[in-house]
Parts: structure tokens; sequence; C-alpha cells
């Protein structure tokens, strides 16, 4: 389960990102896009990240994840379609000369914090 890596790493992210000057911080959420190339299942990954974040700044935070479709592009005709089964060749010419274009992403979005009380707006990373 490599879940509870990526969720270590996630938390591990967002605390170095707390801005020094901030005190009594709590993150309240975690914006994640996730490929599904990544074999990421978003289930496990929650679980995962609710017990790393116990007794952290982000022990009350909401995991809010976007899945991201596999799209591919073909290199022969440009076209571009979202791939929903494992067939990797062009719907519109049959090439098999494409390129994922999507769907490897694990990437934070944005992370929201607050500090006594007071929510601040998105913390792009």
């Amino acid at each position: 389960m490599h879940e509870m890596g990526i969720a270590m790493e996630i938390i591990d992210i967002a605390i170095a990102s707390i801005p020094a000057d901030l005190k009594d911080v709590r993150v309240e959420r975690i914006n994640l896009k996730v490929g599904k190339l990544t074999a990421v299942v978003p289930e496990s990954l929650r679980f995962c990240f609710q017990i790393a974040a116990k007794d952290t700044p982000l022990c009350h935070a909401d995991l809010n994840i976007e899945e991201v479709p596999i799209v591919a592009r073909c290199m022969d005709c440009n076209n571009e379609w979202t791939i929903s089964q494992p067939v990797f060749k062009c719907r519109q010419c049959n090439s098999g000369s494409i390129e994922v274009t999507s769907g490897r992403e694990l990437d934070i979005n944005s992370i929201e914090i607050t500090e006594k009380g007071t929510r601040h707006a998105d913390k792009h990373v």
C-alpha cells in the first residue's frame, strides 16, 4: 500500500508550507489532483492520511481528492480523448503512436489554513 507513503509526504509538504509567522494554525483542507494512472485508491489515501495526520496541525483537515482521467493524444493525427479502458490506440485513426497527456498527476493544488478562528485564502503550493 503506497498510499501511506504518499499521505506522509503530503503531510510533510503541508506542514513545511505553513508560514512561520502564523501561530496556533490548523489546516482545514488539502486539495489534491490524483491521476488515474497513479494507482492511488482515494479511500485508502484518505484513511492513511487520517492515521498519519494524528497529533499534527492537519489532524482535522479534509483531504479533497479530484481524480484526473487518463487523456491521450495521437501522435499521428493529434486527436485527443479520454481513455476509459486499457486500449491504447487512437479512436480516430487507429494509430498506436499515442502519448498519455494526463492521468499521472499527484499534485497538491492548495492548502486551506486557519489561525485562531480566521480562515486564510487558499495557499497554493
